[in-house]
């Protein structure tokens, strides 16, 4: 049975490790650190910060408020946070639906950690149509940029597929990472 962890929201890090975290998820992200003004991109990071602080305080109401306006422009870390919350019912209303939608857009920025998550939510059926090939295909591509989730999954969950879906799964993913994410799935 493929375990039901899920990446926790937050992590203990250091503050120049955010920062550095921080513009790493918005070169990531639709709008890059070359599109703001230096004073945008203190914004960025400082609403970034003020998010992760709320929810390392289980403030997620505030973090929610921090995160949704990033989330909007695209910014994967924060989409990504968002499909956390929606996914546990942090600060929010449990919704599968949504955070499957938010996974699916930080992953498509290549995003590995949401790549992890939206294979475990296609495994249940979270949100999305229970598909093994479409989960065996997000924890591979997880697991290729760096995904412990997916990289702990894609063994467990080959074993209740045929190989000829292992096959078309491993093939999907490879045709995911080449077209830049933007062609993943059937």
């Amino acid at each position: 049975m493929i375990q039901p962890v899920i990446k926790h929201l937050i992590k203990p890090i250091r503050a120049i490790h955010f920062m550095v975290l921080a513009l790493l998820m918005t070169l990531s992200s639709s709008v890059t650190a070359e599109d703001l003004s230096p004073a945008e991109l203190q914004d960025l990071f400082v609403g970034l910060a003020r998010g992760l602080a709320a929810a390392e305080a289980g403030n997620f109401i505030t973090a929610l408020q921090e995160w949704k306006p990033l989330a909007e422009a695209g910014n994967s870390f924060a989409l990504y946070n968002l499909g956390v919350m929606y996914e546990s019912g942090q600060g929010v209303i449990q919704d599968y639906k949504e955070a499957g939608k938010l996974y699916r857009l930080a992953a498509e920025q290549g995003y590995a950690s949401a790549q992890g998550n939206l294979g475990i939510m296609y495994y249940y059926g979270h949100g999305v149509i229970q598909d093994n090939t479409i989960a065996h295909m997000w924890f591979s591509v997880g697991a290729a940029n760096g995904d412990e989730v997916g990289g702990s999954n894609i063994d467990k969950i080959a074993k209740k597929m045929t190989p000829a879906a292992i096959e078309k799964a491993q093939a999907m993913a490879r045709e995911c990472m080449n077209s830049g994410y933007t062609k993943c799935g059937y």
